[in-house]
């Protein structure tokens, strides 16, 4: 099947959101920001104010644009709060990667020596990005070392800088000593199987926030996994996985790590309060919330 909707002016969708149910009187000069967002972007605020089936997009009784726009604020700031807090422990994580690497290898160059690592495939593959990085890199420090020294790479923590959150994980992934990837997760309060699949989390989460994306009511479709038996305080099981207050709570858990004298829970209940239209069930976030271990 050929796709052969049109474009269709921001006025002309004004009428046809008017016409469907939807009130736009309570925002001032609609088109013009209609224009500022677009209409497909938009869309996904308005989504849940139609009534069922949704297919027929037919606004509930007292559905307006403003309580829309309302939805598109609150994401915004809901995303500018959670990539504050990833900023904090990205920077945690890869100083403790680099730091507790160096040191059980006694080897600063850790990171492009291949006797590192359990499988060559994926050492070749993460070399090879890194060699891109520092192809395309115009960071000082770099060109500073390439500069002074004659050594082929610079050292790991030099490296740490450039490359993505999400090269780093496979890095730490395919680390041979499991002694040493059990050592880096502890840091962090983890096992490492639930270190990389929250690491992973983070890092869709921070792709999510790094591309203005709808994030408030997303449902991943990659579950991070869930401590059997924590050692740390966390939340009731029945929690669902998908949903952005899960990853909230991991959040919690790292930033609780790094950073203990945070203000993470106060931020995100402010944030709440001044968004009362938001249903927060949508987000995951189950009763009494703060009552739960983690957000004690």
């Amino acid at each position: 099947m050929q796709y052969n909707k049109q474009y269709t002016a921001p006025s002309e969708l004004l009428r046809i959101m008017e016409g469907r149910g939807l009130d736009c009187s309570d925002v001032s000069d609609a088109e013009a920001l209609l224009k500022s967002i677009g209409y497909y972007r938009l869309s996904g605020y308005l989504y849940p104010f139609l009534k069922i089936p949704k297919e027929e997009h037919l606004f509930k009784v007292k559905s307006s644009l403003g309580k829309a726009i309302q939805l598109y604020d609150f994401d915004r700031d809901l995303r500018l709060l959670i990539f504050n807090q990833i900023e904090r422990i990205e920077i945690a994580v890869r100083s403790a990667i680099v730091n507790i690497s160096c040191a059980e290898t006694n080897d600063v160059f850790w990171m492009t020596n291949s006797s590192c690592f359990a499988h060559l495939d994926k050492f070749s593959k993460t070399k090879s990005l890194i060699d891109k990085e520092l192809q395309n890199t115009r960071e000082d420090f770099i060109n500073h070392f390439n500069h002074v020294y004659d050594n082929p790479y610079p050292p790991s923590w030099m490296i740490s800088e450039i490359i993505p959150l999400v090269v780093l994980t496979r890095i730490y992934e395919n680390i041979a000593s499991n002694q040493l990837r059990k050592k880096i997760a502890r840091y962090f309060g983890l096992t490492v199987p639930v270190f990389i699949s929250w690491m992973t989390i983070i890092t869709l989460t921070r792709n999510t926030c790094c591309h203005h994306a709808r994030l408030w009511n997303r449902y991943l479709s990659l579950r991070a996994l869930a401590m059997n038996r924590p050692s740390f305080p966390w939340v009731s099981n029945d929690v669902v996985q998908g949903k952005v207050f899960f990853t909230l709570c991991i959040l919690k858990h790292f930033i609780d790590v790094v950073y203990p004298r945070n203000s993470f829970k106060q931020d995100l209940v402010e944030l709440l309060k001044k968004y009362p239209i938001v249903d927060t069930k949508a987000m995951g976030f189950p009763e009494k919330w703060q009552e739960q271990q983690l957000w004690q």
